[in-house]
């Protein structure tokens, strides 16, 4: 196609979604598959102390969040952790990996979920697991191309019901209160932090709010407060249905379950679980569509900026909807389903994440300094003269759970990172352009 006729088709995206929208869209993904699958996991290693573990997970989200929503004020745009970095340090390379990791990072995400669809699906209709995970891939990328409006309709349902499950396990745990000792910590205070590592998979979600920006109304005063509520929302929830699961099992049990949540409410009250897996059929659904949904708007996104091929950039001209970067993101998503299982993966994309929450931070405290005139709609508050002091504790927080992670996952982290600028070269030797 020639270079004048994709221009032409490069439009805006339409700005259809309100707070309630944009927050139930902030709580959807963050309440998806990551409590569902990884509860159990991180009960065998925080044991009793479970909710501490996501205490700690939802603190470390907030002090982010709250960098997200003073950042996303200012710079209200798709793409937002490739802008933020682009504007305080005018470095192409450093903000092209951060938009790499966060679109890498989240298909990898985006086919682990799928798998986990795939298993409760295998399990309740026998389909097999691969067809069913690529098959939940091409539908929610189909309800991504055909409209934001809804998606996010489909959101709000989906939402609803994966939050209806947490609020009954809530609810079962109530006669089980005090059977066990909440402080006992069976691998010590290095054990909760590493139960933290995990579970902070369970929180990722809250940062892509600021990646529908430009389909939100009123961006500049909507999504900060969406980011906060949903990070509030979700890390009540969060703590309760922890306290409530080691209640009901023993955190042994737990850490041994493939089904964490049908196995509890099962304990609960027999003839639960069933009920409970087919919730997790609406958890999982919900986490992929909002998944393929940033990384599709992150490619766009950079598309836009010329930091990935033009074509990237297209709007469909009925939909409005970013159809190349909605197929592209997808087919990388279906390429990943192969990868391996899911507390692996979980921990590749936590560590990538924890390096794009740096990124964000530092950003940040940079641009308190180097341009301190610029309007902010919204201000992270605890500031000591320029200086914003929550910021800072989100960057050193970020820094020190990067210690925990082992070297495997490391070194995977490091090689996307090095792919990433293998083709950040391709592109500005206009290889792909």
């Amino acid at each position: 196609m020639p270079s004048e006729e994709i221009t032409a088709k490069i439009g805006k995206l339409k700005r259809t979604l309100g707070l309630f929208e944009v927050t139930m869209y902030g709580v959807g993904i963050i309440l998806g598959a990551g409590i569902y699958a990884l509860i159990g996991k991180a009960a065998g290693i925080a044991g009793p102390a479970l909710w501490a573990a996501f205490g700690i997970g939802g603190f470390v989200a907030l002090l982010t969040g709250l960098s997200y929503a003073e950042l996303g004020a200012m710079f209200p745009k798709e793409a937002a952790e490739f802008v933020y970095t682009k504007k305080a340090f005018g470095r192409s390379l450093l903000s092209f990996l951060v938009g790499w990791l966060i679109i890498i990072v989240g298909c990898v995400a985006a086919a682990t979920v799928a798998l986990g669809f795939g298993g409760y699906f295998q399990a309740i209709t026998g389909v097999p697991q691969l067809a069913a995970a690529v098959g939940l891939i091409a539908v929610m990328s189909y309800l991504n191309f055909y409209g934001i409006k809804e998606s996010s309709r489909a959101n709000i349902l989906f939402t609803i019901i994966e939050a209806s499950g947490l609020i009954l396990i809530i609810l079962l745990g109530l006669g089980h209160l005090g059977s066990v000792n909440y402080l006992e910590a069976p691998a010590g205070i290095e054990g909760i932090f590493m139960a933290a590592i995990l579970v902070f998979f369970a929180y990722l979600g809250f940062e892509d709010i600021v990646n529908i920006a430009e389909e939100t109304k009123k961006p500049t005063r909507v999504i900060p407060r969406a980011l906060l509520l949903s990070i509030l929302i979700t890390t009540i929830i969060y703590v309760l249905v922890s306290v409530s699961a080691v209640s009901i099992l023993p955190w042994q049990t737990l850490g041994a379950s493939a089904a964490p949540m049908a196995d509890i409410a099962q304990a609960a009250l027999p003839g639960l679980g069933p009920i409970m897996a087919f919730i997790a059929l609406f958890a999982t659904a919900n986490t992929v569509l909002v998944l393929l949904i940033v990384e599709s708007r992150m490619a766009w996104g950079m598309a836009h900026a010329k930091a990935l091929p033009k074509p990237l950039a297209l709007i469909h001209p009925r939909r409005c909807t970013p159809w190349t970067a909605i197929i592209a993101t997808s087919l990388l998503t279906v390429a990943f389903v192969f990868f391996g299982n899911i507390r692996t993966v979980a921990e590749i994309t936590d560590f990538g994440a924890f390096l794009i929450f740096l990124s964000v931070n530092v950003s940040l405290i940079w641009l308190r300094f180097t341009r301190p005139n610029i309007r902010r709609p919204f201000k992270v508050p605890l500031n000591i003269g320029r200086f914003p002091v929550l910021p800072a504790l989100g960057a050193a927080f970020c820094v020190g759970m990067l210690f925990f992670f082992s070297w495997q996952v490391v070194s995977i982290g490091i090689a996307i990172l090095v792919i990433g600028v293998l083709f950040h070269k391709a592109m500005q030797s206009r290889i792909f352009s």
